[in-house]
């Protein structure tokens, strides 16, 4: 099927069944072109809260789409791929992170919104990337707090905040991969390019770094700045934003390895125009959620929203 005439189908579909479609920043171009709404993970559980669609097409991966499922229940939540999932939320097993919680009796949990929807069930309060900082600095300085599943986020959070919160020992393969000695290469490469980082990275990316911030704040940085330079920590996806908004600046993404100058998330990838039109046409892979998890993983989403 032609790109056109996949396109023209899929908005016709959309049309029929009062279906939106709402896109990371990570997807594809195509993707992030066709869709109703784009943003990062705050911006999208605002969305889905408030949206009236019978249909949420969620073009991102099962955390996401878990989390539009529970903050508006009565629309159909589709997913794509129900194998784009995250290594961030998988490296925090519910498990065992029920055991480590245990471990410290009288502490707040915050967690960052890349985590299943069962360990949003034994959190207190949801955050992400764009909002963390100011949840944290909502609470009494003397507060007992465990931060999951991101150590490096939770980390960075920590040095800015003066807090000594409890890290459970959780990254995300994209971010984590990228090397200081890699960004330093590129630095001496691109003098006159700043450098911008998603909180993610590991601390010795995020001390080479001129700004740090959310996949938004990072586009945002660049619309504003007067630099016209940049090399950007995070995934690859960011930069079909920044160059429609930016035509006249340079971008240079940090690569994973030596065999491309990219850094993909395997998972956000799996989601293709093919796959949206399939899941429309059929209502398939919708998101299903107990009551238990749909009650208790809600209240500290609503948490997030309120502070935000």
């Amino acid at each position: 099927m032609q790109t056109l005439n996949i396109i023209d189908k899929i908005n016709k579909l959309k049309r029929q069944k009062n279906a939106v479609i709402l896109s990371h920043f990570y997807q594809t171009d195509d993707i992030q072109d066709i869709a109703d709404f784009v943003g990062d993970s705050l911006a999208l559980a605002q969305e889905a809260a408030k949206s009236s669609a019978k249909i949420i097409v969620f073009a991102g991966v099962h955390f996401m789409a878990e989390t539009a499922k529970i903050i508006n229940p009565k629309s159909k939540v589709l997913l794509p791929d129900m194998d784009a999932g995250c290594s961030l939320a998988d490296s925090c097993p519910p498990k065992n992170f029920k055991i480590f919680k245990e471990q410290y009796p009288n502490h707040l949990v915050i967690s960052y919104i890349n985590c299943s929807a069962e360990i949003k069930t034994m959190t207190d309060i949801v955050c992400t990337s764009s909002n963390a900082l100011k949840i944290v600095n909502s609470l009494p300085k003397d507060a007992k707090i465990i931060f999951a599943p991101d150590k490096n986020l939770g980390g960075y959070i920590n040095k800015i905040s003066g807090r000594n919160m409890v890290l459970w020992d959780g990254s995300c393969d994209v971010h984590n991969i990228l090397e200081a000695e890699k960004i330093v290469e590129l630095k001496l490469k691109n003098t006159d390019a700043k450098l911008i980082a998603h909180p993610e990275c590991q601390a010795a990316v995020l001390e080479l770094a001129d700004f740090v911030g959310s996949t938004s704040a990072l586009l945002q940085y660049t619309s504003t700045s007067n630099f016209k330079k940049f090399i950007v920590a995070t995934e690859s996806g960011i930069l079909h934003q920044m160059k429609k908004q930016n035509p006249t600046k340079e971008f240079i993404i940090v690569p994973s390895d030596k065999t491309c100058s990219c850094n993909d998330c395997p998972h956000m990838k799996k989601i293709t125009l093919k796959k949206i039109y399939n899941v429309l046409l059929n209502e398939s892979n919708e998101i299903i959620l107990s009551d238990f998890i749909m009650k208790n993983a809600l209240k500290p989403i609503n948490r997030m929203l309120e502070l935000s």
